[in-house]
Formats: structure tokens, sequence, C-alpha cells
């Protein structure tokens, strides 16, 4: 056991809790000079070449490999409902694009090296697409139609705004807001800025009055010209040899069932299937982690492990897991893309108990959050792995757990509420969990070129199942662990069990039993209860 599992054992239920999160959202820092002299993150001067983050290097490199396309666009329509102030709407959405360079930055080329282009002042357009002739069925057709028209059209990164609006205007009261961003300006930590400043500044500009937040000491180009200074020489040696260690002789590929060969190229076409973990279930699950002084997000990784390893027989899984990485108090209020991919290795060998499992989940997260500063993008090209158009390199799932407040999308006199986001499937499997005040809200994206809707529904439910086990008995060995939902268990050993027929009199002209067939129901279910 490490010294920082020894320290949490010590700690109440609610310091430990806490000491975990902070974990996840701080990185250790080591006291050499090296790193003491790129601390503090200092505006640089515009006159210089500013180079790209790691994270934004990848994105460029992907859209140079694959050409223009949309798998980075993150799009969403919000319903308005009320009196909308069109004039203040536009003004706030400017002085948000103001405020962050990182909205009014391009990417371009020069002598051979990739840098960002700012423009000094924001240029942006709300236009507004009036539809009040249409039926109510002609508008939800148009939006539907304008909405994917605006989520499928590719950004120029060296001369497009990476930030588009569009106002639908439904009736007088009743507007669609289209909203679609690159993904290397932001992400959903952004996200949360965008809309808390779009409320302050709305809310000012409708009543005649100026600005009141605050001039932002630095810019999203400051964090990635100290990140490439600070990456480098032995800190970065450092965390590559954790990372290169951690992931040696790591399967390139976790192997699910699949309703469809892998397509030859990921085309990223996706959907989701959304759930629910009542307040009961999500109660028992927080004690259990309590209990192992454990984080509820490495309690429910376990369970996600648990169900991919009895699907593919793998007992070495890595898993993807996101990162705000905003662990330095000056970048929290940037707009930019900051969020880093961690890996998680899981080990399942032996067969462990779900509590064993859970303490090597446990020791594998905080391991990965001490080394979280090293970009994944980084250790890509570290490690270069085979590049297969096929699949994403180093890990194919993700799991993310989102307990950060949501929020409010809240305009003055007005009704705000995420009528469309647009979904896309970067992984094989994303499995993201929301946490409320009572319950656990989950959604399933998949890939459709690699399941059909009614498989999802079946791991969904088997997942379910797993959760419902564990909290009943968590010494269960996780191979022993059942899947099978109540409906599915009555199919196998009730209705496919029903095997007796009647045999006819010779009198009798009905046909005889299909012996074959009963044969089949006999080998299905013995397969079956072999496996789960």
């Amino acid at each position: 056991m490490s010294d920082l599992l020894k320290r949490l054992e010590n700690l109440s239920p609610e310091k430990r809790e806490l000491m975990l999160k902070k974990l996840q959202t701080q990185t250790k820092i080591s006291s050499n000079d090296t790193v003491r002299k790129f601390t503090a993150i200092q505006p640089i001067s515009r006159d210089k070449a500013i180079p790209l983050s790691f994270a934004q290097q990848r994105l460029w490199f992907l859209d140079q490999l694959e050409g223009k396309n949309v798998n980075y666009n993150m799009a969403g329509a919000i319903r308005i409902t009320g009196s909308l102030q069109v004039v203040a709407l536009k003004q706030a959405i400017a002085e948000i694009v103001q405020r962050h360079e990182v909205l009014r930055t391009n990417f371009q080329t020069a002598n051979g090296m990739t840098i960002q282009t700012i423009a000094p002042t924001a240029d942006i357009t709300l236009p507004v697409i009036d539809l009040q002739g249409l039926t109510s069925a002609q508008q939800s057709a148009e939006v539907e139609r304008l909405a994917n028209e605006e989520a499928d059209k590719p950004f120029d990164l060296a001369g497009d705004r990476l930030l588009r609006v569009t106002l639908l205007m439904l009736r007088e009261q009743e507007y669609i807001l289209l909203i679609t961003i690159h993904h290397k300006q932001c992400d959903g930590w952004s996200l949360e800025i965008f809309f808390c400043e779009l409320a302050t500044l709305y809310k000012v500009f409708s009543v005649g009055k100026p600005s009141p937040l605050p001039a932002l000491p630095i810019q999203y180009a400051d964090f990635a010209d100290w990140q490439r200074q600070w990456l480098q020489g032995e800190v970065l040696e450092n965390g590559l040899n954790y990372w290169k260690q951690q992931l040696a002789g790591a399967p390139p590929l976790i192997s699910l069932p699949t309703d469809r060969p892998r397509p030859n190229v990921q085309t990223f076409r996706g959907d989701v299937e959304r759930f629910e973990i009542d307040s009961h279930l999500t109660s028992k699950l927080k004690a259990i982690s309590r209990q192992s002084n454990a984080t509820l997000f490495m309690t429910l990784l376990a369970v996600f492990a648990t169900l991919l390893s009895r699907y593919n027989s793998q007992s070495d899984l890595v898993v993807g897991s996101p990162i705000a990485n905003r662990n330095r108090s000056e970048i929290e209020p940037l707009i930019g893309f900051f969020v880093n991919t961690l890996l998680l290795r899981i080990d399942l060998t032996e067969n462990p108990t779900f509590l064993e499992l859970l303490r090597r989940v446990q020791q594998v997260a905080l391991d990965a959050y001490t080394h979280q500063d090293i970009p994944f993008e980084k250790l890509v090209e570290e490690l270069q792995p085979e590049r297969n158009l096929s699949y994403n390199p180093l890990f194919q799932v993700m799991f993310v757990l989102q307990n950060t407040p949501q929020v409010s999308m809240e305009l003055p006199n007005l009704t705000l509420t995420l009528e469309k986001e647009d979904v896309t499937a970067k992984f094989d499997l994303t499995l993201s969990i929301e946490e409320t005040d009572q319950e656990l809200i989950a959604s399933w994206e998949y890939s459709t070129d690699l399941f059909d809707a009614t498989t999802i529904k079946r791991m969904v439910g088997h997942f379910q199942t797993i959760l419902e086990e564990i909290v009943a008995n968590p010494q269960q060995q996780v191979s022993q662990i059942p899947l099978l939902t109540a409906s599915e268990r009555h199919q196998l050993l009730v209705e496919w069990n029903k095997t007796q027929v009647e045999y006819p009199s010779t009198s009798s002209s009905k046909p005889a039993p299909n012996l074959l067939q009963v044969t089949l129901k006999l080998f299905i279910l013995q397969s079956f209860l072999s496996i789960y």
C-alpha cells in the first residue's frame, strides 16, 4: 500500500472525499529549479510566433491527416422562450469573444511551424433566420435541417472564425440559438464559463450597463507558450517514463463483441442511450466508496471494467478518462482546450473480488492524477503506436464522471433549454455519468458503425445488474457476478426451457416435433449459462 493510501485511511470520510477530489484537479509539482522557473504563467509578447498547445497540435495534425471534417465540432441548439433582446445577446457574445483571445484565434503554418494567429478584435455576426411563416410541423423540420447543416459544416482552421452562432425565430417570444465551436478552442469546462459569462453580460447589456467582468490576466496563448517551455527536460522525461512503464505491453485494442465488423476508416457516427441509477442504489455505491477509501469515480470505473472484462474475457484493459487539467488557479477562468486524457490500465488477473479490483483501480487512478500533466498527445508521439484509421490509438473505450455543479443557463426574463446536441462517437463506447444531489444520470455513447441500439440497451441492463449485485455482495469474484437482467433470466430459464412436446397419436395429422429446434434451444441455454 502506498504512503498516500495509508494517509487517506486515517482521514474522516468527509476529508477523505475532499482530498481525493482535489487530487483529480491538482498535480504534485517537484521542487527542482527547472520546475520553479516556469511555475508562474506570464503574458508573452504577441509579436513573437506563438506555438500551439500540445492538445491543439494533435487536432491540427488530425485535420491535416483526415482533411476538413466535423468530428471535433461542438454543436448544440438552445431553445429561448421569452422577451429576448437580440441586440443585447449579440453584444454579450461579442464581448466574450473579445475577452477570450482563443475565440479569435486561427492556426497557420509559417516557416515549417504551426502557430496561433490572433485577430485583434471580435468579428461576430448573429444571423437571424425568420421561420414565423411556417407551420409548427414545417418549423420543426426546418430547425432540424438547419441544426444538422450547421453541425455538419466543417471549419477552415486557418481562415474561419471558429465560433458560429445563428438565431432562428419561431415566433415573437420563441427562438432557437444554434452554437457551433471547434474543440481546438473549447472544452466542457469552457462551455460552462461561456454560458456563465453570457448570463452576466446579457443581464447588464439588456439594461444599458457596462460589463462587470474583470480583465483576464493571461490568455490561452500564454498557457500554450508556458506549457511548451515547462514540459521539457527532466519534467517531461520523468512523466513520460512513468507512462511508458505503466503502459508497457498493454493490449492495443479492446475487442468487444460487435454487431458489425469494424470499418476500415472510422466514420464517427454515433448515438446515445440514456438511463438513470436511482437514489437508493446511488447511496449504496457511495457507501461502498467511503468504506473503501475510494471516490465514486473509482467505484463506477471498477464496475465498468468488470462489465468490459466479462464481454471480452480480457484481464488487462486500458480505459481512457478525461481530466479537466485546470490545476493552476490562473487558468481556471479561461476558455480554451485544456482537457487531457488519462490512460487507466486496469488489472483483472487472478479473478479478484470486486473490493480487490476497486483497490487496484484506486491506486491506478491516484498515480494517474499525479502524472496528469503529461499530454496524451505527447504520449502518443513518444509511444508511436501502430496507426490504424479504424480505431483510436492506445484506447477505444472512455469513462467519464461529471461531479461538478452544472451551470444553469438562465437569462433575465428568459427560459433556456437544451434542444439538441450533436452526437458523434469518437470512441467505440463512452460511458458518461453525471452525479446529481440524489441520483446518477448516465449516457452510453456508442459507435453506430459497430453496435445496434438493441445491443447497447442490453449492455446497459447488464451494467445495472452488476451495480445491484455489487452493493448486495462486494466480496464476489468479478467473474462470478451475474450479468443477466430479470427478464433475460426468465427467458433463458423458463421460456426457452419449455422443451416438452406432446407426441401425436398415429391417427393425428399434426407434424412431428422439430427435434433440431429443441436441441438448438438447449444448446443456446447451456451456452448462455456457461458464459453468464
